[in-house]
């Protein structure tokens, strides 16, 4: 195997952000959660998005471990390495972002590296180095409020730089806007004034055409899934990569048994999301607080679900809104209520399955790596594009044969779960 391109994401949703928007511009795509096990087949394609669990752990951590994603890639061929963050920045002062990016560019043997979260499809853009989330800065839109990380700094260059070992410069937009030349000569004038990295304005489709030419050329960028499309196009464009029609069809062959919903995520879009699925499948909305203090709400959980599913899908949240969310920190502490609710979706999760679901659509990127763990799948097959940034995936190279969407809290109209359910059959 050659890879044209190798990923590493911080996350599993967002890694099947990527691999569905490399797929959608003619890469063959897998993701694979984790650093792929020696023994792993995997069918020959250009890109692979290695999944970590990395971006709310300690930066330590996430370094190890995304090195040795990146000499994964790297000994498959991979000339190129995107780092893919979330659209929404989201880290803290001390990192992950920073010292990934430091320690990704120390392995490739220095240089400058791009950074760029826009991806003006899903409403994030990049204006004079401030990340706009539709028509308002990050930090007063309500997306700041990530339970684990939230974004209270909209100035990029600035929340990078205090996560950096080198410093942070800005290629404008009025620079990305006069093309490719233009960018690698104001990148060459900040690697020779220092810098380690330079956020990237982008607002539009063109201009992440723009900075993936410029991006394919170099040995690591950081960016969200709007950088990988950026520099899927120029492969495409330069002829170093054939594009593929997909695997849709073979994603799709039914898989037959029980259809359910899983969500942890508490963003606006996904608590929308479940009020307007109660109007059409049965929802149990658990207790957040019990779900701390022991086992009864998930035993709760799956006696709802043993009495419904037969009759269609359903519905289990430990969705809460901000304030609540505040209030179980205050209560139980940040880190300890975030691993405890996750592992216990986790567990639903695992035992739905040993119940007969296999049409499975997680919420939260937290709830959705904590859940794909304690299943132990080691890769999807992408399939087509349920809302942007969200595909179908089929499991690889494990026991249990399922059809899965790993959604993003804030991904997805209204009306997503039935929509993807609708998808898998």
């Amino acid at each position: 195997m050659t890879l044209a391109l190798g990923c590493i994401a911080d996350d599993y949703t967002g890694a099947s952000d990527l691999a569905n928007t490399l797929t959608r511009a003619g890469l063959r795509t897998v993701q694979t959660i984790g650093v792929p096990d020696a023994a792993l087949d995997l069918p020959e394609v250009d890109a692979v998005v290695v999944s970590l669990k990395s971006r709310s752990i300690p930066a330590d951590q996430a370094v190890v471990l995304s090195l040795d994603a990146h000499r994964w890639l790297t000994a498959r061929g991979a000339e190129r390495v995107l780092f893919k963050v979330c659209s929404t920045f989201d880290s803290t002062d001390r990192g992950n972002i920073g010292p990934v990016t430091d320690a990704l560019r120390a392995a490739a043997g220095g240089g400058l590296v791009m950074v760029t979260p826009a991806f003006p499809e899903t409403g994030r853009t990049v204006y004079m180095g401030h990340l706009f989330v539709g028509a308002v800065p990050l930090h007063e839109s309500p997306l700041k409020d990530h339970p684990l990380n939230p974004m209270r700094d909209s100035n990029l260059v600035r929340v990078l730089a205090r996560q950096s070992q080198a410093g942070v410069g800005l290629a404008d937009r009025a620079t990305v806007d006069r093309g490719p030349a233009t960018v690698e000569a104001r990148l060459a004038e900040l690697a020779a004034a220092g810098m380690g990295s330079a956020i990237i304005d982008a607002v539009s489709d063109g201009d992440l055409e723009t900075v993936g030419a410029v991006a394919a050329n170099r040995p690591v960028s950081t960016g969200a899934s709007g950088l990988g499309l950026g520099i899927a196009r120029a492969l495409v464009a330069s002829g170093a990569v054939r594009p593929a029609a997909g695997n849709a069809g073979a994603v799709l062959d039914p898989v037959g048994g029980h259809a359910a919903v899983v969500a942890g995520s508490c963003s606006r879009a996904t608590l929308e999301q479940l009020a307007v699925a109660e109007t059409s499948m049965p929802v149990l909305r658990l207790d957040p607080a019990r779900l701390l203090d022991g086992d009864g709400e998930i035993e709760r959980a799956l006696a709802f679900a043993a009495e419904r599913l037969p009759s269609g899908p359903v519905v289990i949240a430990s969705s809460a809104t901000p304030d609540a969310v505040e209030a179980l920190h205050a209560r139980f502490g940040r880190e300890a209520t975030s691993h405890r609710i996750e592992q216990a979706t986790a567990e639903i999760v695992a035992r739905l399955v040993a119940a007969g679901v296999r049409r499975l659509v997680v919420a939260g990127g937290e709830t959705s790596g904590a859940a794909v763990d304690r299943l132990g799948i080691p890769a999807f097959l992408v399939g087509p594009e349920i809302a942007p940034g969200v595909p179908v995936l089929r499991t690889a190279g494990s026991g249990d044969d399922l059809l899965m969407a790993l959604k993003s809290g804030n991904f997805g109209g209204p009306d997503f779960f039935a929509k993807a359910l609708g998808l898998m059959r």
